[in-house]
């Protein structure tokens, strides 16, 4: 089961309440929506949430640019500010860690141990002074870990809810899209949008580079090419001499 922090179960708040992340939705619907113009696909409203893993099977022509990485050139290029949306959603790999149907089952074996523990402090409570002190310590310990469950079971609840209205809020069917599922697609996502930001600003920098040595090997060409005065054309009449030229009078 989940072993992190328990602060980190109910962080799925953060995913829904991302600007960025929303407005880097919209940028996906939009490009997909203009690849698709005049198609029946081409007025979309919403794309599922598998899509975003499906933006690096997508090329161009004759080219090794995917549709990330477009859409990370249409970012860097008009809303530069969107590119650093991964800094919003800093609790997701943790998120990805969280199994639902393992928190159930922990829940559950929890709650069994406590009944057990109420049990035993029955019976010993029938054993007079021979328990007596084994008892006292029993309730002690009882009302410290009641208190402990009540708050784990509300956690557990506040997690179920989050893990639902995470599914809803991209639209999908929770009982078919697990929360599981939709914090996974979400990282792999999250991966693979700053792998294809970094190649972009690989291939300018390898362009620029490119661009620069060019310019440079033109500036040479010019420098070395000949100056006319190096080449002298003698005047109409004068004479071309040379070492063995001689004179006739």
């Amino acid at each position: 089961g989940y072993k992190g922090e328990k602060e980190n179960l109910g962080k799925c708040e953060q995913i829904r309440t991302s600007v960025k992340l929303k407005r880097v939705m919209q940028t996906i619907l939009s490009l997909g929506n203009a690849l698709n113009q005049g198609t029946a696909r081409g007025s979309a409203v919403g794309f599922r949430l598998d899509s975003l893993l499906k933006l690096t099977d997508t090329r161009a022509r004759n080219t090794k640019m995917t549709l990330m990485h477009y859409l990370c050139k249409v970012l860097a290029e008009k809303l530069p500010e969107l590119l650093d949306f991964p800094k919003d959603l800093v609790s997701l790999e943790n998120s990805t860690k969280i199994q639902l149907k393992f928190l159930a089952e922990e829940m559950q074996a929890i709650s069994k141990g406590l009944e057990k523990v109420v049990q035993e402090l029955t019976t010993s409570g029938n054993d007079g002074l021979v328990s007596e002190a084994f008892c006292k310590i029993l309730k002690e310990f009882l009302a410290y870990a009641e208190g402990e469950v009540r708050s784990l079971a509300s956690l557990y609840s506040v997690v179920g809810r989050n893990a639902d209205a995470l599914a809803m809020y991209f639209g999908e069917d929770p009982a078919k899209c697990p929360f599981e599922q939709v914090v996974s697609t979400l990282l792999n996502f999250v991966r693979m949008f700053i792998r294809a930001h970094e190649e972009n600003c690989k291939n300018i920098e390898l362009e620029k580079k490119k661009a620069d040595k060019e310019a440079e090997n033109e500036k040479l060409k010019i420098g070395h090419r000949p100056n006319d005065s190096a080449h002298h054309v003698p005047l109409v009449g004068e004479s071309r001499l040379s070492n063995n030229s001689t004179f006739h009078s």
